[in-house]
């Protein structure tokens, strides 16, 4: 039963995710008042995820170590880039090109191992990518966002970098050291309830949380419609060029695969709790839709890389 719970949830992602937005908007008073529970939907998602993993994972930076660091520098250094340049062309408004920065600035996403489980890319590696981008979080994310924004506005950095330890490290660390210490037996034993409950804290984090930016979405309007086109084009951009890289750089087809996932995937649902909690509500906008695209350009990219595959 909880197995074709997880199927369904997991096939029907991409339309479960906006759905979700759309409910939070029209759920706008309920869900102010359930901000307090979004930190801890995202830790335990975290803890799942965790549990997934192990230390050896680390291991496989000293066989991989630049297609690593290559992908970091992707995820942290080009898309932001990209982000800053073309949010500043469209829009004259600081506060969506902090959203819009911070929308690629987030960790890659732990769901991008399901697409590289199908499209049968590298798992290790992803696994490594992951765990690595994940803990460098607390220093890469407030790095990014006072290189970019930290004139206009002001940053609780100490915060922020507390909230993404509390989120994001401890949860996966404690994850890690559970799977290790059980020999996997917990994932085994519980992963059938784990997996679907995990999938529906995430929607229950893009419910709670679009209720910050119901105002916005309510209003529709040229800025939001311009918003929700930009983030298109960011997300496509971005699987397109890790996919045109992935195939240029890489020999190895399982390597091509796993960059072109764990680089084009973000973990979102934290950039939006950022968002929501560090700066004006406007912010999140960028955020949120980011959200819309996501699952449906990797199942987009995972056909492109298939056809890629049979011709090498």
């Amino acid at each position: 039963m909880l197995n074709k719970l997880n199927h369904f949830i997991q096939r029907w992602m991409p339309i479960l995710t906006p759905l979700s937005l759309v409910v939070g908007v029209i759920l706008e008073d309920i869900g102010q008042h359930l901000l307090f529970l979004v930190a801890w939907l995202f830790a335990f998602m975290t803890l799942v995820s965790g549990l997934k993993m192990n230390f050896r994972d680390v291991k496989v930076f000293t066989k991989y170590p630049k297609t690593i660091l290559f992908t970091i520098a992707f995820l942290h250094i080009l898309m932001p880039l990209w982000a800053y340049g073309l949010s500043q062309w469209v829009f004259d408004d600081h506060l969506l090109t902090i959203g819009f920065i911070l929308s690629v600035a987030v960790p890659t996403g732990v769901t991008s191992v399901i697409w590289v489980t199908i499209g049968r890319g590298n798992i290790p590696l992803c696994l490594a990518i992951i765990l690595i981008d994940t803990l460098l979080a607390p220093i890469i994310m407030p790095a990014l966002l006072h290189l970019f924004v930290g004139e206009t506005i002001q940053i609780d950095t100490m915060g922020l970098i507390m909230d993404l330890i509390w989120m994001i490290v401890l949860p996966s660390l404690l994850g890690i050291v559970i799977n290790e210490v059980s020999k996997g037996q917990i994932q085994r034993k519980y992963g059938a309830v784990l997996s679907p409950l995990s999938k529906l804290c995430l929607f229950g984090v893009i419910m709670i949380n679009s209720s910050a930016i119901a105002p916005y979405l309510k209003n529709i309007n040229s800025e939001l419609a311009l918003v929700i086109g930009i983030v298109f084009a960011l997300a496509v951009s971005g699987y397109l060029i890790a996919f045109i890289i992935g195939y240029i750089v890489w020999k190895d087809r399982t390597i091509a695969t796993t960059f072109l996932f764990t680089a084009g995937m973000r973990n979102i649902a934290v950039g939006v709790i950022i968002a929501t909690t560090y700066f004006p509500a406007k912010v999140a906008m960028p955020v949120v839709f980011g959200m819309l695209f996501q699952q449906i350009l990797a199942s987009v990219f995972n056909k492109l890389n298939e056809r890629q595959v049979t011709k090498v």
